[in-house]
Parts: C-alpha cells; sequence; structure tokens
C-alpha cells in the first residue's frame, strides 16, 4: 500500500516536471505537485511485516509534554523543566527490539534523543516527544513538521492556561483530518470544570464529534488522573489490525488530496473541444493579414520583377551571377514591416487562444520556429517561381504561337527560295527551247521582295509579340507570393495540430493518473468499526 502511494507520488511528479517543461502548467502548479508529500509511518523505520503504532505529544511550551513521557518511561528521558522553549528536541521511546538505525534523510538521527526499555507490553509502541510547537525557534516548528507524515497518532497536550493555544490549534485545524488523535487536558490539579467543557465545545468545532480527552496531573495520586487510562488506549490501539486501518485511511485521504491537486491541474490544461475553434480562429486572423500583407508587398514586388528581368540573364545561367542577381530579394520583399505585420497576427493569434483557456505556452514554442521559417518560405517561393517564369515566359498560347512563328521565319523563307529558284530554272529552260526573253528585271525585283516578306513577317511578329520579362516576373513573384502563403497556412495549422494531439497526450496522462488515485486500494479498504475508541479518535 505504501509503495502503491509513494509510486503514484512519483509518477506524479514525473509528469508535472514534463508538462512544465513542454509548457502545459506554470511553475506554480508544477511546484504543488512536486511538493506531494509520500511520506507515512510505516517508511519510518525498518520493519518486516508488522510494524508498531507511532504516537506522538504535541502542543505548546510548558504545558507538560516532556513530563508526560518521563511518566511513561519511570525516569527522565525528556528535558523538562521551567526553561522556554521547554523541548526543543525530539526524544523517541521504544522497545529495544525496534530499530531505528536508518531513519530519512530530514530526520538525522544527531537530532534525536532515543531511549530504549524491555516492556513487553509497550512492545509494539514508539512514543515520540516533539519539540515546542508554538517557540519562537523556527528549528522547532521545522521539526514538528516533518516529523508529522510519520505519526500515526497525536496526543495534543494542553494545560488549563494554554488549551486555547492559537499556533498549536492551527495545526489540528490542518492536520485533523490526516491522523488520529487523543487529547490530554494535563494539569488538571489547577483546572477547572467549566475548562474542560470549553475544551471539549473547540474539539467538537474542530470536527471531532466525540473527542477522547484524558485528564492528567503533575501530583501523584489524585483521584481524577486518566494516565494510566491514557496508557492503556494506546496499548488496545498498537494492533496489527488497528495499525493496518489507519495506514489505509492515511494512503486513502492523501490520494483523495492528491486526485483533488491534480483535477484542479487538469483544470489549467483547458477543454480539448477548445482546440477545435482554432484552426477557424487563426485562418480569420490569417485572412486578415493576407490582405495587407499582399497589400504591402505591391509596390517591392514590382521593383523586385524589374531587378529580375534586368539580371534574367544571369539568373538563369551562372549560379554565382544568380546569387548576385537575387540578392535584394529578402530586403527588398520581406522587410521589417513585413516581420512586424507577421509577428503581430501570431501573436494576436495567442492571445485569442489565451483567451479560450488554453495553455499557451506550447502554441508559442511551436509557433517560434515559423517566425524565423516564414521569410525563408517567402524567398524560396517567390524566386522558383520567378525563375519558371522567366524560363517560360508568357501563357502557353502565347508560347505556342511564338513556337509556330519561328517554325515560320525559317520555312516560309525557303519556301519563297524555293519557289523562285524553280521559275528561274522554268524561266531558263523556256527562254532555251523558245528563244523567248529570259526572265526580267520586274521578276528579280518581285523575287526579291517575296523572299524578304517571308523572312521578315514573322522575325517582325516574334519582335513585337515577344513576352515582357518583367511581366513575367511579376506574374511569378505573385504566384510564389501565394504558394509561400498558403505553405505559411499550412504550417500554422500542422502546429495546431500537433499541439492538439499533444494536449490530448497530456489529458489522457493525467486522468491516467487521477483514476489510479481512484482504484489503487479498491477492495482492500476496511471498514472502521463506529464503536471503537480509533473511531472517536478521526475526523472524517
Amino acid at each position: 500500500m505504501a509503495y502503491d502511494y509513494s509510486s503514484l507520488v512519483q509518477t506524479t511528479k514525473r509528469w508535472a516536471e514534463q508538462a512544465l517543461a513542454a509548457g502545459w502548467i506554470n511553475a506554480d502548479a508544477a511546484q504543488q505537485l512536486s511538493d506531494v508529500d509520500a511520506r507515512s509511518p510505516e517508511t519510518l523505520f525498518n520493519h518486516n511485516g508488522s510494524r508498531p503504532l507511532i504516537v506522538a505529544f504535541m502542543g505548546g511550551t510548558g504545558v507538560g509534554k516532556s513530563s508526560l513521557l518521563n511518566r511513561l518511561a519511570g525516569k527522565a528521558i525528556a528535558r523538562a523543566g521551567v526553561e522556554r522553549p521547554t523541548s526543543r528536541e525530539v526524544t523517541l521511546y521504544h522497545h529495544h527490539s525496534v530499530a531505528i538505525k536508518h531513519l530519512p534523510e530530514q530526520l538525522p538521527l544527531a537530532q534525536i534523543k532515543t531511549a530504549e526499555h524491555d516492556n513487553e507490553s509497550r512492545k509494539h509502541v514508539v512514543w515520540i516527544d516533539m519539540p515546542d510547537f508554538d517557540s519562537t525557534e523556527q528549528s522547532n516548528k521545522h521539526q514538528v513538521l516533518e516529523w508529522l507524515p510519520h505519526i500515526d497518532v497525536l496526543i495534543y497536550v494542553v494545560s488549563p492556561e494554554r488549551y486555547r493555544d492559537e499556533k498549536a490549534w492551527r495545526l489540528l485545524l490542518a492536520e485533523g483530518g490526516r491522523h488520529a488523535w487523543l487529547f490530554v487536558l494535563n494539569q488538571w490539579d489547577r483546572g477547572l470544570t467549566e475548562q474542560y467543557e470549553d475544551f471539549k465545545r473547540q474539539l467538537h468545532k474542530a470536527g471531532f464529534a466525540e473527542p477522547i480527552v484524558f485528564k492528567t496531573a503533575c501530583a501523584e495520586g489524585l483521584q481524577t488522573d486518566e494516565f494510566a487510562v491514557l496508557e492503556s488506549t494506546i496499548s488496545s490501539l498498537a494492533t496489527e489490525h488497528i495499525v493496518e486501518q489507519l495506514e489505509q485511511r492515511s494512503s486513502r485521504i492523501k490520494k483523495d488530496e492528491l486526485k483533488q491537486t491534480l483535477q484542479n491541474t487538469g483544470r489549467l490544461l483547458g477543454d480539448a473541444s477548445v482546440f477545435q475553434q482554432l484552426p477557424l480562429l487563426w485562418q480569420d486572423q490569417w485572412q486578415r493579414t493576407t490582405l495587407v500583407l499582399q497589400q504591402g508587398f505591391a509596390w517591392p514586388i514590382q521593383q523586385l520583377a524589374r531587378h529580375y528581368a534586368d539580371h534574367a540573364a544571369d539568373l538563369l545561367s551562372n549560379p554565382a551571377t544568380a546569387r548576385y542577381a537575387t540578392s535584394g530579394a529578402r530586403f527588398n520583399l520581406w522587410d521589417d514591416w513585413a516581420e512586424a505585420r507577421f509577428d503581430d497576427a501570431l501573436d494576436e493569434f495567442v492571445i485569442n487562444a489565451d483567451q479560450l483557456g488554453i495553455p499557451v505556452n506550447p502554441l508559442k514554442q511551436q509557433l517560434s520556429a515559423l517566425r524565423e521559417k516564414a521569410p525563408k518560405i517567402i524567398q524560396a517561393q517567390t524566386e522558383l517561381a520567378a525563375r519558371q517564369a522567366l524560363a517560360n515566359p508568357g501563357n502557353v498560347l502565347h508560347r505556342a504561337f511564338l513556337k509556330f512563328m519561328r517554325l515560320c521565319e525559317i520555312i516560309l523563307p525557303l519556301a519563297a527560295i524555293c519557289w523562285v529558284g524553280y521559275q528561274v530554272f522554268i524561266g531558263y529552260y523556256t527562254s532555251n527551247m523558245t528563244e523567248v526573253a529570259y526572265l526580267g528585271v520586274d521578276f528579280a525585283v518581285h523575287s526579291s521582295l517575296l523572299i524578304a516578306i517571308t523572312w521578315l513577317t514573322p522575325f517582325f511578329i516574334l519582335k513585337k509579340l515577344k513576352p515582357s520579362l518583367e511581366k513575367s516576373a511579376l506574374r511569378g513573384l505573385n504566384k510564389g507570393l501565394n504558394s509561400a502563403i498558403n505553405m505559411i497556412d499550412g504550417e500554422v495549422l500542422l502546429a495546431i495540430e500537433n499541439i492538439g494531439h499533444q494536449h490530448a497526450a497530456q489529458i489522457k496522462q493525467l486522468d491516467g493518473i487521477i483514476e489510479l488515485c481512484g482504484v489503487a486500494d479498491a477492495g482492500r479498504q476496511s471498514s472502521i468499526d463506529s464503536n471503537s475508541p480509533l473511531a472517536r479518535m478521526l475526523v472524517d
């Protein structure tokens, strides 16, 4: 059982550590989970099987805690006197068979006084006298707080003058549900019945329906002294069954507290359904930002298109000169203004996500990389599109028509030359056969004009219809810009999707730990008999 709870605490701390590193919870929430106390009475001593009942005297200065322990031991084992604070150290009184060689690190043996006995009737009880909690010495309070998780039964000792002590009473209210309590109104030889009744009323307000209060006196032989009843009550509780019930109850309370803490932490993670709103939230934000960017890019794109057109030959030929030709791209297109608009869009998106109750640190971590990646996407896509546009200027029909004109520029002059050559041959043949004049000046002029026209016409058309490199570069840059904008949009949506998956994983892990808090001890709890003294010692 102790191992179950301690392993549960370790699992919680590991989850809190990674959740803090990933930004899902803040440092305060992580610290609260890391401070979960895994200490318990069964971890105090090394024992095999059953262990002793751990009982401690607690109270303010001068109420007689140490005197009660000395009275139990029959000798002065705890420092008692009029000096304040009376108790400065922890005193352990136990059977010699109980090994206390290895206490936890925060409870060093060097600061603990021990005393052993051979009384077999007290073999299963370890008595502890703790320092005065209301002392001005902070070390005393620190020792008490360090020991409290290891105590089964706390004997709250008061005196008629000190039963309304504020500091010790605050500790009682804070620790009431974690321990079993017995109450001792010590120095009763100086007390009044009204004080006893008032003390019981105060305990009733603290949650004890029927508190067990023992009246003890410093003077021996007083008939109303109930010290022997106190001792016998503790002895009756020092059974394996009672100890197991206390362990189970302590474990249940701690797990309930841990479960509540985890559930409170889970609220910090936000609702999983809210993450479904993020894509629409971003697209609405990005649509507005895109319009602003496109308007702001209009003039830089024109300047960049002219720059590309002037250096088209360098851009498409030599890589070294191509770098020179595109050196103005980053400066002219993605400038400080564009970067500021993009950062504003991301910041506003994060703010809107925060208003939805979503942890924004993981979102910031995912989007931070895009702040550096976006300029590279713009640069790469616009340059690629500009290169493609300059390599293939014009549209498909335009390029097809120009190819046809280039073909005509070759075929038409050749056809004209062939036709003129044929006419020259036929004219020469006819002149020899009929002695008719061989061609003439008109034919030579007309033939020359025909050849010139068939060559110049396609040449003129090609020259006049040649695509504008600047317009081609401008069209390519706009196409690349739209592609880059879509890519950035996709990168953000992908980041949002990743965040959603991570959030679901965090919720699943947390729910798994919360579930363990409820089922780890299922079937092992045994109910406490309402008629037993133990039932009157507990606050539910």
